[in-house]
């Protein structure tokens, strides 16, 4: 086995146990329940417990996923936590605390931020450490996200985001690994839209007062929702299929390779539509209609899901892809089996 060769062992998750059905998403947003449930296809959004911590929730998934490896945390060279901005703490991170209580102690860690882009752009920056640095065998991504508490329901501005979820994902990468080989990985970034999506209140432009939350301006919102919406129409599903070629072109495969699309959760007519530009069958992917949209963790509970249900088979090329707001785009091809 070629020693620059990287695997995933083992995907891990954590999804809390309570959640929200369509109709009472609606009735928060004053929706139809099938419209939740049909065009914005969520039919189940966990709901953070007491204890679902966004930390924490990373905590429990990379406990998963070394559980599953068979490695333990001692074996660990490098934390790379993705666990959002928006966590237990401000100005915390939340990395080398991951790290400590996973007992990670020759680890050092960093935390890693492109939004729901995150996981993918973590497993080109392992890449790269691998690469660097001979001495690194062994490498965790992980994390947790809870960002579904900073949308407003009655906010018609940030509806498409309603799907926004809660949970924790890992993934454990090898230096030589036999199995799931980690290929090409594409990213692409357009900053143009930095400022569309944004918690207006909070920072230094808009440092956070009384009137500021109860304003509600201490929650996502969009600036510009009709620039945006005629800016990214004619934008965002070509650069999905943009980065997914550059990832097939940079592993020396084709749209034709593809056996499993691991993509992350967006309205069902989107979904679709991807699926139909690749040429695939609704079977070789997962809809993660149960989940909503765990930011940068729906790649490793699709991969959870399609070994479930047997979508995800020994063989398959598997591609990887997200989007986060900002807004950046992001696919990776893995030989899985």
């Amino acid at each position: 086995m070629d020693a620059t060769a990287i695997g995933i062992v083992a995907a891990g998750t954590y999804i809390p146990e309570r959640s929200l059905g369509p109709a009472e998403i609606g009735r928060l947003a004053g929706l139809p329940e099938q419209v939740v449930a049909e065009k914005l296809g969520i039919l189940r959004r966990p709901v953070p417990g007491p204890d679902d911590h966004p930390g924490a929730m990373g905590l429990w998934a990379a406990q998963d996923a070394l559980a599953r490896a068979r490695i333990e945390p001692r074996e660990l060279d490098v934390v790379l936590c993705t666990t959002e901005e928006y966590k237990e703490y401000p100005l915390w991170t939340a990395g080398v605390k991951l790290a400590h209580d996973l007992g990670a102690s020759r680890a050092w860690a960093i935390d890693v931020q492109l939004r729901c882009a995150t996981t993918i752009a973590a497993l080109q920056l392992a890449r790269g450490l691998f690469a660097a640095d001979p001495s690194v065998n062994t490498i965790l991504i992980a994390g947790g996200y809870r960002n579904g508490d900073l949308v407003d329901p009655r906010n018609p501005r940030t509806r498409f985001m309603l799907d926004l979820s809660c949970g924790g994902g890992a993934l454990v990468l090898r230096r030589g690994h036999p199995r799931n080989r980690l290929l090409g990985v594409s990213v692409l970034c357009d900053g143009s839209f930095s400022l569309d999506v944004v918690i207006p209140a909070g920072g230094t432009v808009e440092p956070i007062t009384p009137e500021a939350i109860e304003a509600g301006r201490n929650m996502l919102d969009v600036t510009d929702p009709e620039g945006m919406k005629r800016r990214l129409d004619g934008l965002s599903m070509g650069n999905f299929l943009a980065v997914i070629d550059g990832a097939l072109e940079r592993s020396g495969r084709s749209r034709a390779d593809i056996g499993y699309l691991n993509i992350l959760h967006m309205k069902r007519s989107a979904h679709d539509f991807v699926l139909r530009e690749l040429g695939l069958r609704e079977e070789q992917s997962c809809y993660l209609s149960e989940t909503g949209h765990v930011g940068q963790q729906d790649q490793m509970i699709s991969i959870q899901k399609g070994l479930e249900t047997g979508r995800l088979r020994d063989g398959d090329l598997m591609v990887m892809v997200a989007a986060g707001i900002g807004y950046a785009w992001a696919a990776a091809c893995v030989q899985w089996g």
